[in-house]
Formats: C-alpha cells, sequence, structure tokens
C-alpha cells in the first residue's frame, strides 16, 4: 500500500510540477502611436485578447499598458505582436 501511495504522490507531482511554476506576471510596456483619447481603447482591446491575459491597464499620458498575464498561456512575444498588429507597436518598459 505505502508503494502505491508513494507512486501517486510522484505521478501528482510530476504533473502538478508545471502549473506550480507558470503564474500570474505582470508588464508595463511602452506603447507608440498613441495620439488620440481613443487610442488606449484600442490597445487595451489588442491586449485583452490574447489568451491569457487577466487585467490591462492603458496610460495615455504615460504612453504605457501594464498588463497582467498568466506566463502559461501568454508571454511577452504574444502582448507586443498584438498591439503592433493593432497599430501600436510596444516593447516592454525598461
Amino acid at each position: 500500500m505505502n508503494k502505491v501511495l508513494a507512486f501517486a504522490a510522484f505521478v501528482v507531482t510530476i504533473f502538478a510540477a508545471p502549473t506550480a511554476m507558470a503564474g500570474e506576471k505582470t508588464i508595463t510596456l511602452a506603447v507608440k502611436n498613441m495620439y488620440c483619447a481613443s487610442c488606449p481603447s484600442i490597445v487595451k482591446g489588442s491586449l485583452e485578447a490574447v489568451p491569457g491575459v487577466a487585467k490591462v491597464a492603458v496610460s495615455y499620458k504615460d504612453k504605457t499598458a501594464t498588463i497582467v498575464y498568466d506566463d502559461a498561456t501568454a508571454d511577452v512575444n504574444q502582448l507586443t505582436s498584438a498591439t503592433t498588429q493593432a497599430g501600436y507597436p510596444s516593447a516592454p518598459k525598461s
């Protein structure tokens, strides 16, 4: 019985490990070409369409977008591609 439990625990650990390593991340992107008051809503919509994105806040004043996303589902390249395809090239803010 102990061997069965130990094996079961091992299997659960193997399958749970990638999930435990993935998590919610936050990134701020510097966004170009935001020149009017409607631009932030377009940028926000493009980012919200990326699977794994949980929250988006866009600042017209600062020309930034702050995104909370699941790094197991989305990555920075997908986020920057989404804004670029919408006409607003972006890159991680340094």
